[in-house]
């Protein structure tokens, strides 16, 4: 059996973006994977997939929400457009399969580490209240500022955590 992955994420600046590229290089180690932005058709079609992880910035010490999200896109000198965000795909997700596995992570400004509150937190919760099945806990990656760029060894960071969650989820499936 082929094992599949779905890496959906929401970026504000690009470095959550990098990020997930970077997990989905570490898990494609391990299974097929694809790297989507939340608001692609494409996101919305875990179908066979195994593994499926999702990930977006820290707005305001959890997920972003439109208010958040246009502040981002004001910081970016960019006209307004509504789109959507993890929070919004979390909560359109139908039920699913039981064996499928979850698990999230986010981009957070660097010195921030103590304060509460992390997108991939609370992507973590979302996903359990609605009785999804996470397989490790949410992963944060740092950003120096709102707007980057990522702190130097993240994007190592996180092709080693996608491969060491790559690695996690192929022992889950392999046990009788």
């Amino acid at each position: 059996m082929v094992m599949r992955a779905l890496v959906v994420y929401e970026t504000s600046f690009g470095n959550t973006a990098a990020i997930a590229r970077a997990i989905g290089d570490g898990i494609g180690r391990h299974m097929a994977v694809r790297v989507v932005p939340v608001d692609d058709p494409e996101a919305g079609q875990a179908g066979d997939d195994e593994l499926v992880v999702v990930g977006g910035p820290t707005h305001a010490f959890g997920m972003s929400r439109p208010r958040t999200r246009a502040a981002a896109q004001e910081r970016r000198d960019e006209p307004p457009r509504d789109r959507p965000g993890i929070r919004d795909w979390i909560g359109g997700l139908p039920s699913d399969r039981p064996d499928r596995l979850y698990a999230t992570f986010d981009t957070r400004a660097h010195g921030v580490r103590h304060l509460p509150g992390s997108a991939a937190h609370a992507a973590e919760r979302a996903l359990v209240r609605a009785g999804h099945r996470t397989v490790v806990p949410g992963e944060s990656f740092y950003v120096a500022d709102v707007e980057g760029p990522l702190l130097p060894h993240e994007e190592t960071r996180a092709r080693e955590w996608g491969d060491r969650l790559g690695r996690r989820v192929e022992h889950v499936w392999s046990r009788p």
